[in-house]
């Protein structure tokens, strides 16, 4: 691994462990008060993702999910070869945020593990298919446009994922993300239905991946993790 893929890493690695925690954290802080207004925890829902985003958009391009990384190499739009260390990068941030939550608020709410609501799967399926579909088109359009003069941009992804916990939140859970997913149900053993998400969730990226291909490459302005994908 070079010195370059090692900084990235580093960067997927300190940035969703900052998602991690500081989504599911608020989640189970919430539980700790015995509970908050659906939108008090969109709101850390979006904080948590925009915060790692500004932070690290520069360093890894701060993909900070596996859904996202795969739907960007097989658009393109990055090289397959990137994919591997920023599952590293990611797998590992996602356990140490929800290992920190553990350390400091405890086992409770399964460390804001995702569940559907009553075993719904039918519902949650859709659900998070759908909105895992909405952030990875989001992240194209972000990466297409680059950040620019167009610094908005860079709170679609954040916007997507606080609507989706405002939406589906109360009955998936809300993950569009696997790692966010898996680093919670293991280190709380909460396996209830974790297929829905590692099938729905990919699906729904891969299906954006499959129709929206980029037109252009602009080499100055897809930033880190980006620029390999025609080399």
């Amino acid at each position: 691994m070079n010195g370059n893929l090692a900084g990235r890493v580093l960067g997927e690695t300190g940035g969703t462990a900052l998602l991690v925690g500081i989504g599911t954290g608020s989640i189970v802080a919430a539980a700790r008060l015995g509970g908050l207004p659906q939108w008090e925890i969109a709101v850390a829902w979006f904080l948590a993702v925009l915060i790692p985003i500004l932070a690290f958009i520069r360093v890894s391009g701060a993909h900070l999910n596996p859904a996202v990384t795969i739907a960007l190499a097989a658009s393109g739009r990055i090289a397959w070869r990137e994919v591997p260390p920023y599952f590293l990068g990611q797998f590992l941030g996602a356990f140490l945020g929800s290992g920190l939550v553990l350390a400091l608020l405890g086992d409770v709410a399964h460390l804001g593990a995702t569940v559907p609501s009553q075993g719904n799967v039918l519902r949650s399926f859709p659900a998070e298919l759908a909105f895992t579909a909405m952030l990875v088109g989001a992240v194209f359009l972000l990466a297409d446009r680059g950040e620019g003069t167009g610094r908005w941009r860079i709170l679609l992804p954040p916007a997507v994922v606080g609507l989706s916990t405002y939406l589906i939140g109360p009955f998936t859970g809300s993950s569009l993300n696997p790692a966010r997913t898996l680093a919670p149900a293991i280190l709380s053993g909460t396996y209830t239905d974790l297929w829905v998400y590692l099938l729905a969730v990919p699906i729904g990226a891969l299906l954006v991946a499959a129709i929206w291909r980029p037109r252009t490459v602009d080499r100055l302005d897809r930033g880190p993790g980006r620029v390999e994908a025609t080399t």
